[in-house]
């Protein structure tokens, strides 16, 4: 990540791309919140350069590119063979041939692992550039296998292994190489240094003899030159037997014998040396070795400082520092090499110094006969722990200080009432060493009269602050009280600390704040309290950082989905950057695609419905809140394919077929127990005939009651039938088959009959009485006449 962020957070990255034969970058990947990335679509083979670009809510800062060109490549081919080229009874030699293909990039190396039998897992060796290497350490007589990898900047290749290994020694007679000097006569000049080598080969290691005219050569301490004309004879000799014999003729010098350099540093030294600041530093150590070692002295891997005194002779070294100070506390390191080796030996030195002073001296409460004083460590310890302080004081009627206590306390008592006082503070650390004292306190009074804390602020401060975005801004009020009030800020309700944009600067008789870079959640209510014993005090801020909205709150719901169209519904952000959501702005895109298309740039509710879409395509969306300063972040949804959210209704169930006739019956049936999310629009009802195989449909229009009388059927046919029902998405599966119904008029038995006449002459008998009630007698014989005719009629 950058090491400056710009004032806001990291959103984004974006990666751009260029082959090295070209000049132009194009963007490889626009959208990235992450610090890694893995680019496709490369040409193999090809080198790029690569650069990345931060970009936070205010843009895209400069971009970081490669030094190098990249090579597109994948990992290498292993390689072809690894064979061992010298076996010991604790190491094994091994050479291998070049993979056949390098993966499109040069290869870096190779990784070598081995494996002990009996056990799976597998020990890193080493990573050699070469392709040979001889593993050592390894334990007699065990079986191992290796297995090498080769390495290019794509990774590494799958390995190839060696056959098993048993490690143990090989045997072969001794053997000389004498081409160089075999049957030569070497001369050479009195005082001159003659050399004879002679390469010797064998299984294990031969012991070599040298003799001089039949006689073993004696090797002295001092050098002799012969100047007669002698022969050497040389064999080697082994478990396996006797090496041939080798007479080599010549002058030869017998020179001393070489030795490893040895440094024999006291035992005293090898402790943490510790010295006072101003005292010298004296280090002696004596040297071993031939030749003569070559001697170098550092400090703390640097070179010593230019006032240090080196002395060096052939049997030991010395290192003088005059006057050490606590800068000079180190690891001072000495280092012997000569042709047989290099031996290095270090002496780690403290100086313990003077502490400095301590640093923050305050008063934090003062009655009439004490004053209680805080303070802060040194910031140097003078190389010991700081064990004690010392505090002074003296009566500003008076010129020198007097020690008051020797501990760590800090409650200054004993003093007189209403007298002045000036404090001090010195710090003594374990081996007893002061340091200078701190600044004073200034004029102190002591007396228990309190003063509640206090302020005063611009009178800007009593209003609304209004910031812009990017503006730095600052709070801050003058403040007094005794003693001292404490001051803390608070911003919403919770305390301030340092940021890397907001700095707390408060003083003994100020308080400051300073917010850099300024973005909307810098915005709010900002308090600032004072404490001390005599009470408290607040002092309220608010600031309005004019910027643009936050994210829309979340999450972006999608309804009402079906083939062509959904609904978006969200909520406004929390922040409006401190100026009115004029609107919204939409956007779309299929999640096969990059590109985003806008769909709206001017809703103004946290509602919309879109439109046009293709069914079976899947969509994501995002809304941005747009205000007078800017568009905000996007809130996006996740993807969503465009299809309807119903499936066909359940299955009816027939109930009842009633009225049967000759030719039709009624149909009755109840609802499925699920519509399939959507309303039933209709039913269809189908019949099939006994004789046929085929289901026919009954009814042509749409059928939403639950009962149809299906007409059209032949006498004497039987028919089953079934009911399907339809919703928006089609119709669903039928119901089970009804049983056989025949078509047919019903017929029922007689029932008894009635004598009507009987009836009828009752009936006339009582409308004749009552009518003779109302009536004249020519009137009711004439009713009783017409009744009597009519009876019997009947």
């Amino acid at each position: 990540m950058p090491l400056i962020d710009g004032g806001a957070k990291i959103t984004n990255y974006i990666i751009e791309k260029r082959e090295s034969t070209r000049k132009a970058f194009a963007t490889a990947i626009t959208h990235c919140p992450t610090t890694s990335v893995k680019i496709d679509e490369l040409g193999e083979g090809c080198e790029y350069y690569f650069r990345v670009s931060a970009e936070n809510e205010y843009g895209i800062g400069e971009a970081c590119e490669t030094s190098d060109p990249i090579r597109a490549s994948q990992a290498p081919t292993p390689p072809e063979s690894i064979i061992p080229t010298d076996i010991t009874k604790n190491s094994v030699s091994l050479a291998w041939t070049k993979p056949k293909h390098d993966g499109g990039s040069r290869i870096t190396g190779y990784v070598l692992e081995a494996q002990k039998k009996g056990t799976d897992q597998w020990a890193h060796v080493t990573t050699v550039k070469t392709m040979d290497f001889s593993v050592k350490n390894l334990n007699e007589n065990e079986e191992y296998i290796f297995r090498v990898m080769a390495v290019n900047q794509s990774g590494r290749s799958v390995p190839r292994e060696s056959k098993n290994i048993v490690v143990r020694d090989s045997t072969s007679l001794p053997e000389f190489d004498l081409r160089g000097v075999c049957q030569k006569t070497v001369i050479a000049k009195a005082g001159d240094d003659i050399k004879v080598e002679i390469p010797v080969t064998g299984r294990p290691r031969p012991t070599v003899s040298w003799q001089k005219d039949g006689a073993a050569l004696k090797l002295t301490q001092r050098t002799n030159v012969e100047t007669t004309a002698y022969k050497f004879r040389v064999c080697a000799i082994n478990k396996v037997g006797v090496g041939e014999h080798a007479d080599v003729s010549g002058a030869v010098v017998a020179q001393d014998r070489a030795e490893e350099p040895d440094l024999d540093i006291d035992p005293e030294l090898r402790k943490i040396v510790t010295i006072k600041a101003g005292t010298s530093l004296r280090l002696f150590i004596p040297i071993k070795g031939r030749p003569t070692p070559t001697i170098k002295w550092d400090k703390d891997e640097a070179a010593l400082k230019e006032t240090a005194q080196v002395e060096i002779t052939s049997s030991y070294t010395s290192l003088v520092i005059d006057k050490m100070s606590r800068n000079d506390s180190g690891k001072y390191t000495v280092t012997a090499e000569n042709s047989s080796g290099t031996k290095s030996a270090f002496v780690v030195v403290r100086v313990l110094d003077t502490p400095s002073a301590p640093v923050n001296l305050k008063v934090k409460e003062i009655t009439n006969q004490s004053v209680t004083l805080v303070w802060e460590p040194p910031l140097l310890d003078g190389g010991s722990k700081i064990k004690n302080y010392i505090i002074e004081k003296r009566e500003s009627t008076r010129k020198t200080y007097a020690a008051v206590v020797t501990n760590c306390h800090f409650t200054v008592t004993g003093l007189t009432e209403n007298a002045q006082y000036d404090f001090r503070v010195i710090a003594k650390n374990a081996v007893g060493t002061v340091s200078k004292p701190s600044y004073n306190s200034g004029p102190i009074t002591a007396s228990d009269k309190l003063e509640a804390p206090k302020f005063s602020i611009d009178p800007a401060f009593t209003k609304t602050i209004i910031i812009n975005a990017g503006e730095t801004f600052k709070l801050d009020a003058d403040t007094r009280g005794k003693p001292l009030p404490t001051i803390r800020w608070f911003k919403d309700e919770k305390p301030i600390e340092n940021t890397l944009r907001l700095e707390i600067r408060n003083t003994e008789n100020h308080a400051m704040i300073v917010i850099k870079d300024a973005v909307r959640v810098d915005g709010g209510v900002y308090m600032l309290q004072l404490t001390n014993e005599a009470g408290s005090e607040t002092v309220p801020f608010k600031v309005v950082v004019l910027d643009k909205p936050s994210q829309c709150e979340g999450p972006l719901h999608i309804t009402g989905v079906s083939e062509d169209r959904c609904t978006l519904v969200w909520r406004a952000p929390l922040h409006d950057g401190g100026s009115p959501i004029s609107h919204y702005l939409i956007e779309r895109r299929e999640t096969s695609r990059l590109a985003w298309t806008v769909v709206s740039s001017s809703c103004n509710t946290t509602s919309y419905k879109v439109t046009k879409l293709l069914e079976g395509n899947e969509y994501m969306f995002r809304v941005m809140a747009v205000n007078g300063y800017g568009v905000s972040e996007p809130l996006e949804s996740g993807g969503v394919i465009m299809k309807t959210p119903f499936v066909p209704p359940g299955s009816p169930h027939i109930e009842d077929v009633s009225n049967i006739a000759h030719d039709g019956m009624t149909i009755t049936w109840s609802a499925p127990e699920t519509n399939g999310g959507s309303e039933i629009i209709s039913y269809i009802i189908e019949k099939k005939d006994r004789t046929g195989i085929k289901w026919t449909r009954c009814n042509r229009q749409k059928v939403t009651d639950l009962s149809f009388r299906v007409t059209g059927l032949t006498t004497g046919h039987e028919y089953e039938f079934r009911v399907a029902a339809e919703n928006i998405v089609g119709a669903g599966e039928p119901s089970l088959p009804s049983s056989y119904y025949k078509a047919c008029d019903p017929k029922y038995k007689p029932g008894a009959p009635i004598f009507c006449y009987l009836y009828f002459y009752f009936v006339s008998i009582l409308v004749f009485s009552l009518l003779c009630v109302n009536t004249t007698c020519s009137s009711a014989k004439k009713i009783l006449k017409f009744s009597v005719v009519t009876v019997g009629n009947s």
